[in-house]
């Protein structure tokens, strides 16, 4: 039980700086209402379950492929951040009634998930974390890891809710111009972060680790 509360806290901790899929979480949760932004939540924390057993079981071949491949994960990320990021900045503020349902559920799964495993950092902060802690050397058993991992999402998964919830209050007093320019931001940044993403992918190819 200890270990779960530990993944728990590790996976709330790792989610809360408001990244990609954060910025997605919320204009997705504004546009179609809480259940896309948990959608959106779900993805991430799927990912980072991913990431979070790479790191707790130690699979070296894994991170190691991560660590060597991550520039061009980068690039792969930023392009992906680059087309949502113009999609959510020219999409409408307001989403009729009668098409909320529609939404491309799996598209949006699908993207952050993308985002979210495709970013090197999301292992890396795994792997700083648990090793901070000594994990790796401490586990006694695979239940006790396999409980530290579920922690990890129900941590993760836990934020996206909270983030949702939180978005889906506020969004009662937003107006449409309102709407329109969460549209406008979130687009804009998530356009930022691609570049940036971009950029560090660029200049790992000059300055390859050693």
């Amino acid at each position: 039980m200890i270990s779960l509360l530990e993944g728990l806290v590790i996976g709330f901790a790792l989610a809360v700086p408001i990244g990609p899929a954060g910025i997605l979480c919320i204009r997705q949760t504004l546009s179609f209402g809480g259940r896309d932004g948990f959608l959106i939540g779900l993805s991430a924390a799927s990912a980072d379950i991913i990431y979070g057993a790479v790191a707790a079981f130690g699979a070296t071949f894994i991170s190691d492929f991560v660590t060597v491949e991550q520039h061009w994960m980068r690039l792969a990320t930023g392009l992906l951040l680059l087309v949502l990021g113009v999609r959510v900045y020219r999409s409408s503020s307001a989403v009729p009634a009668h098409i909320k349902g529609r939404a491309n559920h799996a598209g949006m799964f699908a993207s952050a998930f993308a985002l979210t495993i495709t970013n090197p950092l999301t292992l890396f902060g795994y792997l700083a974390v648990f090793s901070a802690l000594g994990v790796p050397q401490t586990v006694e058993s695979r239940m006790t890891v396999i409980l530290l991992v579920v922690g990890v999402f129900v941590g993760s998964l836990l934020w996206f809710s909270m983030l949702a919830a939180l978005v889906l209050f506020f969004k009662e007093k937003a107006s449409v111009n309102g709407l329109a320019t969460v549209n406008k931001v979130a687009g804009s940044l998530l356009v930022l972060c691609g570049m940036v993403a971009l950029w560090a992918g660029l200049r790992g190819f000059h300055n390859p680790p050693p």
